[in-house]
């Protein structure tokens, strides 16, 4: 794979860069289909997923899956961070290295690196090393955190959350652009950093944000939102609204990008279907859900034609760019049906 890098437009204010011979991300549209999203208005949709197998964390269970989301033709995979449960994923760089090295096109994407916790330094120099160990495939999602109890064990103030996130972004992508930084506005301690990521001036970065003011702060950097997948269509409308307004007040470029995390399922087996419906309504709780809201509103699980109605309907709704197809969080399903669903998720969405 060539290191030499070549300009793209970012909905991150400078211009982003890829490595050449590396996935783009044009989408799954066939050439010789006619009529393409872009003839629609549209861009071409991106299409990421994170691990279905969230079980077994091993290399060499990730690194299969990552190979047959690549093999579909997914264009990331896509790993989360949380801290001190029992499925707790505390480093999500380290889990996304490992899938480097075992793909060769497909994006490694965090859904909420978590810089509250971070010294900026380090996590400038870890995010620049794996956009260089993974040819400059990283797309960096970005967070806060939100659970009290996490960032007091890390003796974060919960009050002074987005400030201190504010902060690390901020000195991280200065360090990126090669700017010496220091963490106490002392000159003498003032230090470049080494390497540089890949992608110039830095990694595609999404925020991903829960609440007004969350919203609000990413609107202002200019930044894209990463919604979360337990959020209804309406409330997504809401959101997304809400974050282009915060950026126009700012007075910076609204994002282009408009990412979207969402429960999917397909299967051509409508007995499948409704078993894996009723699973969730028997063993999912959704408490961000308002009154009359049901499970349509959050997933779309269903037949191969319905669920590329309801991805078309995000699309016009919302402008989605980037669908990033999350796990199945209920038990009942064997990994045959998840693997299945997929290879046909792919095959259901190509050309849009």
């Amino acid at each position: 794979m060539a290191d030499k890098p070549k300009e793209q437009n970012s909905a991150d204010g400078p211009p982003q860069q890829t490595v050449e011979g590396a996935s783009s991300d044009t989408g799954l549209t066939p050439g010789h289909l006619g009529l393409t999203p872009l003839h629609l208005g549209l861009t071409p949709l991106h299409l990421g997923l994170t691990p279905w197998n969230f079980h077994d964390m091993s290399a060499a269970s990730l690194c299969d899956q990552a190979q047959f989301a690549e093999t579909c033709g997914y264009q990331s995979i896509w790993v989360p961070e949380n801290h001190f449960g029992p499925q707790a994923i505390p480093d999500p760089l380290m889990l996304l290295a490992s899938i480097a090295g075992a793909t060769q096109s497909i994006r490694l994407g965090t859904t909420s690196y978590l810089l509250t916790l971070r010294n900026p330094l380090q996590a400038a120099e870890q995010v620049a090393v794996l956009d260089r160990l993974s040819g400059g495939r990283l797309m960096l999602g970005v967070g806060r955190g939100y659970a009290p109890e996490m960032l007091r064990a890390h003796h974060v103030p919960v009050a002074q959350k987005r400030k201190i996130f504010a902060w690390t972004l901020d000195l991280m992508k200065r360090a990126w652009m090669g700017e010496p930084i220091t963490l106490d506005d002392n000159p003498e301690n003032a230090v470049e950093v080494h390497p540089r990521p890949i992608q110039q001036p830095y990694p595609p970065i999404w925020v991903a944000a829960f609440g007004p003011k969350a919203l609000a702060q990413a609107g202002r950097l200019g930044l894209p939102y990463l919604s979360s997948p337990m959020e209804s269509l309406t409330t997504l409308a809401q959101n997304y609204a809400q974050h282009q307004r915060s950026a126009e007040e700012e007075g910076v470029a609204k994002p282009t990008d408009v990412p979207l995390m969402r429960t999917v399922f397909v299967s051509k087996d409508a007995k499948q279907v409704e078993k894996l419906r009723q699973l969730m309504v028997d063993q999912s709780e959704n408490s961000r859900l308002a009154d009359g809201e049901t499970l349509d509103d959050w997933t779309i699980i269903g037949e191969p034609n319905y669920v590329r109605e309801q991805v078309e309907e995000y699309r016009q709704r919302l402008g989605m760019t980037h669908l990033i197809a999350t796990r199945i969080r209920v038990s009942g399903l064997a990994e045959t049906e998840l693997r299945a669903s997929v290879a046909l998720l792919a095959e259901t969405l190509s050309g849009l």
